[in-house]
């Protein structure tokens, strides 16, 4: 199941914040990220090294700590305890988010359980059309269902998949593979010193101010203070649209001292700032103006956003992102294309899978281009802009029954 996935953090510390129990735990404890110092084993709650949690089960047996300990860990139910039922809950209402964002994918895909269910070796090529048709019908596109379909027929041929079950789980594997093999990491990157500059880039009404909205939220929850740069001067109202997002979420917020000032000096002017902040501001999320990627100018006029920020930090941006609306499902092959060709975009977010039964679309954009999804927007709310994880998401197309 999903609950196999990898759930992003960087320290146990973010976590309890998240849950309103840090000003409780760190007049006790210090915290530092997740390594060996827990005892913990493979079974049902959640540990990570840092930057992943995995499945495991605490171990009966509390290790003695080290002399230097403040007595904190006394009990099964006292801090350990704590912590373990935060990750929980956390971890489940990620995974809960996750399915309800695939719903209508995994409507589309429920034929392949049917197909495999009774599966007979001698009727295996008309159950591959079968499967290579209900991969299209869920968007994965001609190549990329091919591609999926042919390594399961070589492996049926070779006598390595005998049983239905077996084909279920070697068309999870490639789905897994062509996901990661040529992409980056798909966790966002940040500078070595502050500030982190993401630039986020998109067509108008793929949901991108929206993005940066949930972006935000994120990142403040992880306690990171975060400025947000109105880079959208093309649209109407798209600056006070942006400005009620960072009211919200409680990010400073730049924007151009007239209507139509020109959006590259706008960034530059947020950089300018967020550097002389460098010890208050960690990151700092540069919206543009929303554009077709047919259009020429806009096109040129983003370069020159990007140009404006190396300027003054010749590493900057460290990300540029592309907002990619799910409902459009391989129309956005073309754009990612473009996009990527003007300015090398360094991710993707895919927004409004909750909206839309072609949730493969992710498969041959990532395999095609090597570039990684670092988030999915699966709903409305807040918390429903999820880092993108290759196993889960397959879990969620294709759940165990």
């Amino acid at each position: 199941m999903a609950q196999s996935a990898l759930l992003k953090t960087s320290s146990i510390a973010g976590i309890v914040r998240d849950s309103n129990h840090l000003s409780q735990l760190e007049s006790t404890a210090s915290f530092s990220p997740l390594s060996s110092k827990l005892p913990f084993q493979h079974g049902e709650s959640f540990l990570g090294n840092g930057t992943e949690l995995r499945h495991c089960k605490p171990v009966k047996k509390l290790v003695e700590a080290p002399e230097r300990a403040t007595g904190v860990c006394r009990a099964e139910g006292g801090f350990l305890g704590r912590i373990g039922r935060v990750i929980q809950e956390k971890a489940k209402s990620d995974i809960d988010r996750l399915l309800s964002g695939t719903e209508k994918t995994r409507q589309n895909l429920k034929v392949v359980d049917e197909l495999l269910t009774y599966w007979k070796l001698e009727e295996s090529e008309n159950i591959l059309e079968e499967l290579e048709e209900a991969l299209l019908v869920a968007d994965f596109g001609p190549r990329t269902s091919l591609k999926i379909i042919d390594a399961i027929r070589k492996d049926i041929l070779a006598g390595e998949i005998k049983t239905g079950e077996e084909i279920k789980t070697r068309l999870k594997e490639s789905i897994v593979r062509l996901l990661t093999k040529k992409a980056g990491s798909s966790e966002l990157r940040f500078a070595a010193q502050a500030p982190t500059v993401i630039m986020v880039a998109g067509v108008n009404g793929g949901g991108k101010t929206t993005t940066i909205g949930k972006l935000t939220h994120r990142l403040k929850n992880e306690g990171k203070t975060v400025m947000m740069a109105a880079g959208d001067t093309f649209r109407a109202a798209a600056v006070e649209q942006l400005e009620k997002w960072a009211e919200r979420t409680g990010a400073e917020f730049v924007k151009g001292a007239g209507v139509k000032s020109r959006p590259s000096a706008v960034l530059g002017l947020a950089l300018t700032q967020a550097r002389s902040k460098a010890n208050a501001v960690d990151v700092l999320i540069c919206d543009t103006s929303g554009r077709l990627h047919t259009n020429t100018n806009l096109m040129d006029e983003l370069k020159a956003c990007k140009r404006a920020l190396a300027k003054q930090m010749p590493d900057a941006p460290h990300e540029v992102l592309l907002v990619l609306d799910g409902t459009t499902g391989l129309n956005m092959l073309p754009q990612a294309r473009e996009f990527n060709e003007y300015v090398g975009i360094t991710g993707f977010v895919l927004t409004k899978l909750d909206g839309t039964s072609r949730g493969g679309c992710v498969v041959s954009v990532v395999d095609e281009l090597g570039i990684p999804v670092k988030f999915v927007g699966v709903g409305e709310a807040l918390e429903d802009l999820q880092p993108f994880d290759a196993d889960a998401y397959v879990e969620a197309l294709f759940p165990r029954i």
